[in-house]
């Protein structure tokens, strides 16, 4: 087992980094009192390093970088079963979107695809208001350097109507736009 050395600079640390994943997500982490059911109903906890609960926990104890270096953050599906389900009403979904955020501050990304996949579907959102399919695709397919990945599956897709050459842009890009400047003038991420 590791040892872990909890000096009052770490704890200082720990409360001033809590108090802001509690303020981006308005979610309170010392509610929680460990009951487990945001773990159980998470659809995708199977693929997880540290479970929902699991990471509140660590956040608990103050032991953020153990945190911010976990998968789970970047697995969480966003799908909100664990909010739903806490009879504390904290909000694990958040927690993890809040976390992602801190840990793409502080340069921390377990893989480096998700970082490209992430910039790539946001890149799509960007320029047509919601994602390309097609676009995201092949984007990430030729940014992690293998283009042909997937493609024996794009023509049926395509006849099935499931994926397009082109995208189809939404009404209202303006506000996509502002929503994106709001974000980067709020120190959100450089995308």
């Amino acid at each position: 087992m590791e040892q872990i050395e909890l000096s009052s600079a770490t704890l200082s640390s720990a409360r001033e980094f809590i108090s802001r994943i509690e303020a981006q997500s308005e979610s309170n982490i010392k509610a929680c009192y460990q009951c487990g059911k945001c773990s159980a109903g998470c659809p995708v906890a199977f693929a997880m390093d540290y479970s929902p609960r699991q990471i509140i926990r660590l956040l608990q104890l103050g032991l953020k970088d153990e945190a911010l270096k976990a998968h789970s953050i970047w697995i969480c599906a966003q799908c909100a079963t664990c909010s739903t389900r806490c009879p504390r009403g904290v909000e694990p979904a958040r927690l993890m979107e809040a976390m992602r955020i801190e840990a793409r501050k502080s340069g921390i990304t377990p893989e480096k695809n998700i970082k490209i996949f992430d910039d790539a579907f946001l890149d799509s959102v960007e320029k047509n208001g919601r994602v390309h399919e097609f676009g995201l695709i092949l984007n990430f397919n030729l940014k992690t350097g293998q283009p042909f990945k997937d493609a024996g599956m794009g023509p049926a897709m395509m006849k099935r109507g499931k994926v397009s050459l082109f995208p189809h842009k939404i009404k209202g890009q303006t506000a996509i736009k502002r929503i994106f400047d709001r974000v980067r003038a709020q120190g959100g991420d450089q995308h």
